[in-house]
């Protein structure tokens, strides 16, 4: 199949791989998306290695928050639970071009 010349060549690509993924791990982690919930009545900014950097909370919900806690919480939960949802998507976007050469079965991912 493979001489050494060609398995040391895969093993080049391979690594050469592996650190740009890495690289683009370390940006992904810099940029920040926002999640929201109530037609923005909450907001969740949310870098890429899933770390919250801010909560914003409408003055509208905080008055009515005050008769429904569980409103705001579950308010809270959506815009965090988009902003991932927003996470996943930016990274597999960003992350996709590592993948498209090596013909990898659907849905296996990267790093092993």
């Amino acid at each position: 199949m493979f001489g050494k010349a060609g398995i040391a060549g895969l093993m080049k690509q391979a690594q050469q791989m592996q650190e740009n993924m890495k690289k683009a791990q370390e940006e992904l982690a810099k940029v920040e998306v926002e999640g929201q919930a109530g037609a923005g009545m909450v907001k969740v900014v949310m870098t890429c290695s899933h770390d919250v950097k801010r909560v914003a909370i409408d003055d509208s919900v905080l008055e009515d928050a005050k008769e429904d806690k569980d409103m705001l919480e579950d308010l809270i939960a959506a815009a965090v639970n988009d902003a991932v949802r927003k996470v996943e998507a930016t990274t597999q976007e960003r992350m996709s071009g590592f993948t498209s050469g090596l013909n990898l079965p659907a849905g296996m991912k990267l790093p092993f």
